[in-house]
């Protein structure tokens, strides 16, 4: 399975390729690529009094690019600020039936909770993020345990207590 990595505005270049390697080495026969190219945020998602970008308008437009560039599943990265309706913000979210998601980096740096920054946290929530996002591409839900990486992450110390290798 071929998983295409693209970065939505500015991204740095360590998050996706500590993100690919987190990829391939959970999700058995995938192979990941970054795409040499940045995305743009879709401006209809941004809403002025929540200062966020509404996840939907990213979706639609991963899919759009899925279907041009031709790999099973696209994953964009993002450190904009992200959130779906009904909620206060998301770490990430997916379209299963587009094969598409999105992972947000902008609160899971330590930094974001008034905690000094910790660079090998912040990279291993990505990852486990980006999993979890890509795992629901896959059809998995989530799950009730909350060690395990589909589990619903409401606060970032859900995200905190999940497993990856």
């Amino acid at each position: 399975m071929r998983i295409g990595l693209i970065a939505v505005d500015k991204v740095d270049e360590e998050v996706l390729e500590v993100v690919k390697r987190g990829l391939e080495r959970e999700i058995p026969g995938a192979t990941c690529h970054i795409l040499p190219m940045n995305m743009r945020a879709p401006r209809r998602g941004y809403n002025p009094y929540r200062r966020q970008h509404r996840s939907e308008f990213f979706l639609e437009q991963l899919k759009t690019l899925r279907d041009k560039i031709g790999v099973d599943r696209l994953l964009g990265v993002t450190s904009l600020d992200l959130y779906a309706p009904g909620l206060n913000f998301i770490f990430g979210e997916a379209a299963p039936w587009w094969g598409v998601a999105i992972i947000s980096t902008h609160r899971l740096k330590p930094e974001f909770y008034g905690e000094k920054e910790n660079r090998g946290l912040f990279l291993e929530r990505c990852v486990k993020e980006a999993v979890h996002e890509i795992g629901h591409t896959l059809g998995l839900r989530h799950c009730p345990n909350p060690s395990c990486v589909m589990h619903f992450s409401n606060t970032i110390w859900d995200t905190d207590r999940k497993g990856v290798s």
